[in-house]
């Protein structure tokens, strides 16, 4: 399931698969670092997403400590992650256009292919609202 997201991403964001894997690995990372709903939705749907999440983790050299991911986890912490998301985005040649093509097309596969909805823009990855909770929880 993972080569399939992968060719989608490359398809419609004119990537190649394996530039496409790197970056669903750095969104993954980023949402789980999070605790988002979106993370642990997608790693109960598609196999192999959490192995991706921690390796891709482990590359880029993201905290795994649990005082760390709670630090992670205060205001100042979320714009840390998604400011070192969007970094990591760009090291792999994503410019800003590219990286707001990335997250909504990640939420359109999962829409289309798993019927996981309600997730789609940057908010929803590392942030936490009610809707994204709720759709987190139908797709388990």
């Amino acid at each position: 399931m993972l080569n399939d997201i992968s060719a989608h991403l490359a398809r419609h964001n004119g990537l190649s698969e394996e530039t496409s894997r790197q970056a669903l690995g750095i969104v993954l990372n980023a949402a789980e670092r999070q605790e988002s709903p979106f993370a642990e939705a997608m790693f109960k749907t598609v196999p192999g997403a959490r192995a991706l999440s921690a390796r891709t983790g482990s590359e880029i050299g993201a905290p795994t400590g649990a005082i760390a991911r709670l630090i992670e986890q205060t205001p100042g912490g979320k714009r840390v992650v998604a400011q070192s998301m969007i970094t990591e985005l760009h090291r792999l040649g994503l410019d800003h256009k590219a990286i707001g093509q990335l997250l909504p097309c990640i939420s359109t596969y999962m829409d289309e292919h798993h019927g996981l909805v309600g997730f789609g823009h940057l908010g929803d990855l590392i942030g936490s609202d009610l809707d994204a909770v709720a759709a987190a929880a139908e797709a388990a």
